[in-house]
């Protein structure tokens, strides 16, 4: 990692375990400030102790699903370290009924309040002090599922993440003047807790042949790591096992 990112102040969501864990340490070791907020204080401090790096990982409990809590989330980050310069959006949850036949309205208001309306408000909290410094990167962790109505993601997740995919779009094409790039991200299976609410049990196997987190972390650090000149819109990343149609 190049030095271009050393003293930027990011904020990511979901990132106590899998990808936005792998994004913390790989932006932390960069020199960044990062401040990773997820539902269950443990993993975070877990996270935070495990990364040795310039500046210390701090730590601050959100849910994503609640307004409140994310305004709590954001009013820390801005407190510690100052207004966002990346902005993360990794929390997501699925659900292991999937079908339209299995699933209740419930479980599709929880899956959508997540993974979109969750993603939405954070945006919001960042995005006008970004276009005021004309400067700023939102990443949406998005998934092959907002690409493709995949039936291994299951109806309320393929929807949630379809609308990430036009929320990011949306909002990159209204501020591709004002100098804030957002990327949306599009992993193919990746072996995280995420896994453990498929419906069939995934072998061990199977999770060490796809993707890791470090893998996709790789890929965030070096899409922020470009010149503000230069914006990637939206990217797919997938094992090379994983079929692609």
């Amino acid at each position: 990692m190049v030095s271009n990112l050393a003293g930027k102040v990011v904020a990511i969501t979901g990132g106590g375990t899998g990808i936005g864990a792998g994004i913390a340490r790989e932006l932390a070791m960069a020199g960044c400030k990062v401040v990773v907020g997820g539902r269950r204080t443990e993993p975070l401090e877990t996270l935070a102790k495990s990364i040795q790096s310039e500046h210390p990982v701090r730590t601050h409990a959100i849910d994503v699903a609640d307004p409140n809590s994310i305004t709590a989330f954001f009013a820390f980050v801005r407190e510690q370290v100052g207004e966002v310069d990346i902005l993360v959006n990794s929390a997501g949850i699925n659900i292991q009924n999937r079908t339209m036949a299995a699933m209740i309205p419930e479980d599709w208001d929880r899956v959508m309040q997540i993974n979109a309306s969750g993603a939405y408000r954070c945006i919001l909290e960042v995005l006008p002090q970004m276009r005021e410094r004309r400067d700023g990167v939102v990443i949406n962790i998005s998934s092959i599922a907002g690409k493709r109505a995949i039936s291994l993601g299951g109806v309320a997740y393929c929807a949630s993440k379809f609308a990430m995919t036009a929320l990011g779009t949306a909002i990159s094409n209204e501020v591709r003047h004002e100098g804030v790039r957002v990327t949306n991200v599009y992993p193919g299976e990746v072996n995280t807790p995420i896994l453990d609410n498929r419906p069939v049990a995934v072998t061990q196997e199977h999770k060490d042949a796809i993707l890791q987190p470090e893998d996709i972390a790789a890929l965030i650090g070096t899409i922020c790591q470009l010149p503000p000149r230069a914006h990637v819109p939206e990217i797919v990343i997938k094992p090379t096992i994983q079929e692609w149609v």
